[in-house]
């Protein structure tokens, strides 16, 4: 493989602590920290997909993202979803849904979603299952997964299906990878670490991986790794990361 054509990609450190936050491993202070933080960027990748931005416009899942991200408090998600579904923006309407997030919006304070949820009026319809919060002993990630693109899910199937054998739970390693590579197999960083899970060439040598930017290879390294980091740390999975 031409190293020199691979896309150099740079992992950022809030985000592996804002997904683990969202995974339900870390501590309550990490959660508390970057709710915010994690909540805006899924509005963004939102609105990248509402709208066609660097990407196929995909409103199904701008819908998904957004959901996810009122969940977490986002007003500006909230406002931006109750938008979709009172005006059918490439879904189905649905006044009844637009007025549940509406009023979430409203009591929050935005005078927009307010004056809105006077025209729709007041919601009627049960919570959208989205908004429910994720089961804490999901340790397969399933709510991961709905999000995921097909691309991203043949990752995560590979993950699935070897994690067991480590004795490392899929989320995690989901949101490990998620945040360093973005399921990106190709994955370089400034530094060298490469593919899915951005193992260093010691790191890759020293847990028998010669190929790091086979897929397999590269996850049955990772998660060598991450089984004797969970060891060496005791199961401290905020130490875990930082490493």
């Amino acid at each position: 493989m031409n190293r020199s054509r691979l896309k150099q990609f740079q992992p950022k450190p809030w985000a592996l602590y804002a997904l683990l936050a969202i995974s339900a491993f870390s501590k309550p202070v990490l959660a508390e920290l970057s709710t915010g933080e994690t909540a805006a960027n899924l509005r963004s990748e939102a609105r990248d997909y509402e709208y066609g931005n660097g990407t196929p416009r995909d409103p199904e899942k701008a819908v998904q993202l957004y959901c996810e991200a009122s969940r977490l408090g986002d007003m500006e998600a909230q406002y931006n979803l109750g938008w979709m579904y009172a005006n059918g923006r490439g879904i189905a309407r649905d006044d009844a849904t637009a007025a549940y997030f509406f009023a979430m919006a409203a009591q929050q304070g935005d005078a927009l979603s307010q004056r809105l949820l006077r025209q729709v009026g007041e919601p009627i319809s049960p919570q959208p299952a989205c908004l429910n919060v994720p089961d804490e002993h999901d340790r397969n990630g399933q709510d991961i997964v709905a999000l995921a693109s097909p691309e991203q899910r043949k990752v995560m199937d590979l993950v699935l299906k070897l994690a067991p054998e480590y004795g490392v739970y899929p989320r995690l390693v989901m949101a490990i990878i998620r945040a360093e590579s973005n399921f990106n197999p190709a994955a370089v960083s400034p530094k060298n670490a490469q593919g899915l899970m951005q193992l260093i060439p010691e790191t890759a040598e020293r847990f028998n991986v010669r190929k790091p930017f086979d897929p397999e290879q590269n996850i049955r390294g990772g998660l060598s790794y991450l089984r004797w980091l969970l060891a060496y740390f005791k199961g401290d999975v905020s130490l875990v990361a930082a490493a």
